[in-house]
């Protein structure tokens, strides 16, 4: 029980020591990557008139399929650049590879930033262009009640 908890407790003191030393610019960069791929990914969604991400994946066994194939190429290369920079570090620090803090590291730097960011930013686009939409309906909607008030409802509608 003991070599249980030494291994748990080394392996969290490493997951939590790759915030400094060499190549700790990685847990920023990443994230940061893979949110720019979620924005760009939401946007052409809505382009589309795909649905949520998250709420689709989750609810639609077809279109979960399409969205996982769609996330795996937003992310799967920055997923794997943060595996290859992660066993690097590894290497060079812990002078080990410990395959299962790898996987750790680039999920929490490649998946959890694309599923968090990908959902919030689609509805905020949503919401937006609902904004843009019922403000264009207003002004439309005012200009030919103006007309109207005028008596130049047939000039308005020709």
């Amino acid at each position: 029980m003991d070599a249980f908890l030494d291994t748990i407790s080394r392996s969290v003191e490493q997951l939590l020591g790759r915030a400094s030393g060499p190549l700790h610019f990685r847990l920023f960069i990443m994230p940061i990557v893979v949110t720019i791929l979620a924005i760009r990914a939401h946007l052409k969604d809505v382009r589309e008139g795909n649905p949520i991400f998250l709420g689709a994946f989750l609810k639609d066994r077809i279109e979960r399929r399409r969205l996982l194939r769609s996330g795996l190429r937003d992310f799967g290369k920055v997923f794997i650049v943060a595996c290859v920079l992660d066993t690097t570090y590894q290497i060079l620090v812990l002078k080990a590879f410990y395959p299962l803090q790898m996987l750790i590291v680039a999920v929490v730097c490649a998946i959890v930033p694309y599923f968090l960011i990908r959902g919030p930013v689609t509805r905020l686009v949503h919401a937006l262009r609902r904004h843009r939409r019922g403000t264009r309906e207003a002004t439309t909607s005012e200009t030919i009640t103006d007309f109207e008030r005028d008596g130049d409802e047939v000039r308005a509608h020709e």
